[in-house]
């Protein structure tokens, strides 16, 4: 069995979302000073490879503490669909995927590889991503899906500033995962994934660390 890391490297570099913090590291404590090396760590929770709990977008939705583990452990699909500039996952994009691989099957996991994450030092890689339209993530609804993940930063459109997809599976209790790399290394249809946030108290989000393995 190989594992993969699908996970990217914070550092102070790291592009961060439009009106975001950039992560800093602070020197807290030295090895000639104190004994031991120690940093601080200033960054939004929603940072790098990340995990959106419903909260963030629905009121009463569960927050990152309150997620069970069984929903953070499990098998995934991935739907490999490329995408380009402002380009949309489409239900009929689905369809066609069905078509050919067998129905997604309910309470299933979903990750999508759009090739965007080729662009994440590009000025537009926030603002141009493609993400799921609101007919895709009512398909995903109607399937009672666990977990969506996607390569680009958003699973809404850059340049949807309503944040369609987020409300409607925040709305149905359905996580998210964002800025997921290297599945282009991944050549089965399935795999074992494990995405881990830190639980944090009452918080919207968590950088996550995420695996797979096939």
């Amino acid at each position: 069995m190989k594992h993969l890391d699908l996970t990217l490297t914070i550092s102070k570099s790291i592009p961060s979302f439009p009106g975001s913090p950039s992560p800093q590291f602070i020197s807290w404590s030295s090895i000639k000073d104190d004994g031991y090396n120690l940093e601080l760590l200033f960054l939004s929770s929603h940072t790098g490879t990340h995990l959106d709990a419903p909260y963030h977008f629905a009121e009463k939705g569960a927050k990152i503490h309150q997620i069970p583990l069984t929903r953070l452990v499990g098998n995934a699909l991935l739907i490999k669909i490329k995408k380009v500039k402002d380009q949309t996952i489409t239900k009929n994009d689905l369809l066609e995927f069905e078509r050919k691989n067998g129905k997604i099957q309910n309470f299933s996991s979903i990750i999508f590889f759009t090739d965007w994450q080729k662009n994440l030092k590009k000025k537009f890689y926030f603002t141009n991503n493609p993400g799921l339209s609101k007919s895709a993530t009512d398909y995903l609804v109607s399937k009672k899906i666990n977990l969506v993940g996607i390569d680009s930063p958003s699973i809404d459109l850059g340049i949807d500033k309503s944040f369609t997809a987020h409300k409607i599976l925040a709305k149905n209790n359905i996580l998210i995962v964002e800025n997921l790399s290297n599945l282009e290394k991944i050549h089965t249809l399935e795999f074992n994934f494990i995405i881990l946030p830190l639980k944090l108290k009452d918080a919207t989000g968590s950088p996550v660390r995420a695996i797979a393995s096939y």
